[in-house]
């Protein structure tokens, strides 16, 4: 199993909405993991500017690439396909507005 930690960092316009906020991101990564991504877990944490996520991956089945590209494969493709991620958070991999 690997365990990989990545960020969604909020857009400033954006209002951190906690309650409801870590179901729709977990919500979205599960709508959009694919076999190849070898998610089997994920949990996270809503913070000012951010969601801190923590992804588990399976190593068991030998997934293409390694478990960093494919958690950000994994964000990538959510964000683009989804309008409440676009919304709420900068792209991936992008820290400032």
């Amino acid at each position: 199993m690997d365990v990989v930690y990545a960020s969604l960092h909020r857009r400033q316009r954006a209002a951190p909405e906690p309650a409801a906020e870590l179901a729709e991101v977990l919500g979205a990564l599960w709508a959009h993991a694919t076999p190849g991504d070898g998610l089997e877990h994920v949990t996270g944490c809503p913070e000012a500017d951010r969601i801190d996520l923590l992804m588990y991956l399976s190593t068991a089945a030998r997934p293409q690439g390694d478990a960093v590209c494919r958690v950000e494969a994994l964000l990538v493709r959510c964000h683009d396909a989804s309008p409440l991620l676009r919304r709420r958070y900068l792209p991936p991999g992008t820290t400032t507005a």
